[in-house]
């Protein structure tokens, strides 16, 4: 399971994970797994699978590394 660190939160219920490889991904708060939102942090060591959502590629099953 990749591994990547939060780069931005927002107030609307979604986040960037730097992935280390020159792109971010987008995950919102349904994408998260045994973790609530709102215990995220930036800066924080997170993994997660890469998956596809409707806009394009996404974060799922985010959880604290």
């Amino acid at each position: 399971m990749p591994e990547g660190i939060i780069k931005r939160l927002t107030d609307k219920g979604f986040g960037f994970i730097d992935t280390g490889q020159n792109k971010d991904l987008f995950f919102h708060l349904s994408n998260l797994d045994g973790v609530r939102f709102e215990d995220l942090h930036e800066g924080q060591r997170v993994s997660y699978d890469e998956g596809q959502g409707p806009k394009g590629p996404r974060a799922e099953n985010v959880k604290p590394a």
